[in-house]
């Protein structure tokens, strides 16, 4: 329903998040300080969901995301704009363009926009909890 109330998807099967990781620290030096950390971490927090779908499909996450990033790099350097998933039946390396693996950009957004809140929210609780016994203490 919501494809059809959007009229827009993006490649599926990980990629969107290999991708996004990867622009994140390429252009990581052009942020300076607290911040630079910051991109650090979400570049590596976006690549859980390519590691659970290799890991749900019975796959060493590690070594599948590895081949991703290798696969993503090489396509980089050889000037191939394609984007690269996870293939849940092989565990290798796919376009998945070509095998229609797409996913729904607002459901894409939403979950973006939503743990960018939850992490911050969670921050604020830490920094509370954090004064709360220093004071305590002291």
């Amino acid at each position: 329903r919501r494809v059809h109330g959007d009229k827009c998807v993006i490649p599926g099967a990980g990629s969107f998040e290999i991708a996004a990781s990867r622009h994140l620290m390429a252009n990581q030096h052009l942020v300076k300080g607290r911040a630079r950390l910051g991109m650090q971490a979400f570049a590596d927090a976006l690549l859980i969901i390519p590691k659970v779908l290799a890991q749900n499909a019975g796959y060493d996450a590690q070594e599948s995301l590895v081949k991703l990033q290798e696969e993503a790099a090489s396509n980089e350097r050889s000037g191939i704009k394609t984007l690269v998933g996870i293939d849940v039946t092989t565990g290798e390396p796919i376009n998945p363009e070509q095998f229609g693996i797409y996913d729904n950009f607002s459901v894409k957004q939403q979950i973006i926009s939503s743990s960018v809140e939850i992490a911050s929210q969670l921050l604020l609780v830490d920094e509370i909890m954090r004064a709360g016994l220093s004071s305590l203490k002291g």
